[in-house]
Parts: C-alpha cells; structure tokens; sequence
C-alpha cells in the first residue's frame, strides 16, 4: 500500500493514511492488519496493527500507530509516497447490533481507542448513534477527539484530571446510564474492569484483546488466550471475544 498521508497526533503516536491502486477489501471493525516493517534490521516479525478507519470516498486505510518499540518507530518515520507491505483484513471484528435502537457504548484506552472509532463510524452508517467513552492518563492521551465527535456523544477519563472526568473509564458517570451493548479495546486491566461491570449489569459486552501476534494467521501459537472452549488463536478466532467465552475473574 501507498502512504498518502503522515499526521502526528502526539509526540508518542502517528495515524497512518495508506491508499492502493485496487478498491481496498471488505474490512470489519475490530479486524487489524499485520504490516512488515522495513528499515529495522532489529525487526524480523510484522507487527498488528488495528483497523482505525476505513475511508470508503478517498480508498484509504487509517492505523494509528504508537510508537513503542524499533518497528512501530521506523513505521512513524514514513513518509509520504512510501509504500508498506499489509496483510489484511485478519481477524473477526465486533458484532453489530440487529437494531438501531440499541444504546452502544464503546471503551477505548490508549491506542485501543483505534478500532473504537471505525466501530463508531460504522453504527453511526446504520443509524445508531453510540457513545464513545475513552480514558487515558492524561489529556495527551486523548487522541483524534474530533474525529471521534463526527460518529457519537464523546465522554472522557484522565488518571491526572486533566481532561474530562478524573479516574479511570469505569468510575465515569455515564455509566450510570442504560446501555444494551459494551465493547472495548484497551490494557487488558482495563478491558476486565469494564466486563465486570457488564457481566454485574447483565449487559452484553465484546473485548478486542491485544494479545502478542506475531503471524496474524493462527500459525506460530504465540497469541493463544484460554477459553470456556479450549486455547484459541487471538489472531485467528478473535481478536474479539464475547466476554462469556474467556476465562477471566469478572
């Protein structure tokens, strides 16, 4: 794919914009891409990176791209014109709700807000409008917030109070409100404490695990997450999960 855009969103996070000559694929929210990384003589396997937006009018792809390591750097170094080598779509993404009635409410933390907003921009096409509730630890951490206001109400979380409410998504007054459907990406603490308080209030609820995938194909094992049906792949039976199938202490 052909880099058509590099925008820094902070000093830690780029959002790639990549276009083909070809209309792009089919793609689901909560689906990812696995992106080789060239340039990085340190980096031998690709790296997963999630489905942000899909950009149907212009044929592009958005990641965001938190550069934490030797291959999500040399993926922030690129620059317009340049092209990187995608495996995609991969995964099975959220479930959409049969009705446009629901109240959906969407917990992003850190990058996991990524694929919160395709979601977002896909129950806003049916004609759901959802609640996006995102947290960091601080302000800089809140990322593409106009974007995110364009598909659903936007409520926020700060650990140090400097945006939003203070404390952590799940001490947010809005969940003193009725919602029919949770999911979240996000620190898997974050992602527990979220379907505790779904599983309490009886509310379906879908996790987007961010589990290391090295091949994105279900082949070289290292993703595997212990389940009520056995180990599965993330990469290949999730990276999302009805909370209802993992074995988590919720």
């Amino acid at each position: 794919m052909t880099v058509r855009a590099v925008e820094s969103l902070s000093d830690r996070h780029v959002l790639l914009r990549l276009t083909d000559r070809q209309p792009l694929p089919d793609m689901m929210p909560g689906q990812f891409v696995e992106v080789r990384v060239d340039g990085s003589p340190a980096t031998f396997l690709r790296r997963p990176i999630s489905i942000s937006f899909v950009d149907r009018a212009n044929n592009e792809l958005w990641l965001m791209v938190a550069m934490v390591g030797d291959g999500t750097r040399q993926m922030g170094r690129l620059q317009v014109g340049d092209t990187l080598n995608c495996v995609l779509p991969l995964g099975n993404g959220f479930t959409l709700p049969e009705s446009s009635s629901e109240n959906v409410l969407l917990v992003g933390g850190g990058v996991g807000m990524a694929p919160m907003l395709y979601l977002g921009a896909e129950l806003s096409a049916m004609g759901c409008k959802p609640t996006f509730l995102l947290g960091g630890r601080t302000a800089a951490d809140l990322l593409m917030l106009d974007v995110f206001s364009k598909f659903g109400r936007v409520c926020l979380t700060t650990e140090d109070g400097s945006k939003g409410e203070k404390g952590f998504v799940t001490n947010h007054s809005v969940l003193g409100e009725h919602f029919d459907r949770i999911c979240t990406c996000g620190p898997t603490p974050m992602m527990k404490a979220v379907a505790r308080y779904a599983n309490e209030h009886r509310i379906a609820c879908e996790v987007s695990l961010e589990n290391m995938m090295a091949c994105g194909l279900g082949a070289c094992l290292c993703c595997v997450e212990k389940t009520t049906e056995g180990n599965l792949c993330v990469c290949k039976d999730g990276p999302v999960f009805n909370i209802n199938r993992l074995l988590w202490q919720i």
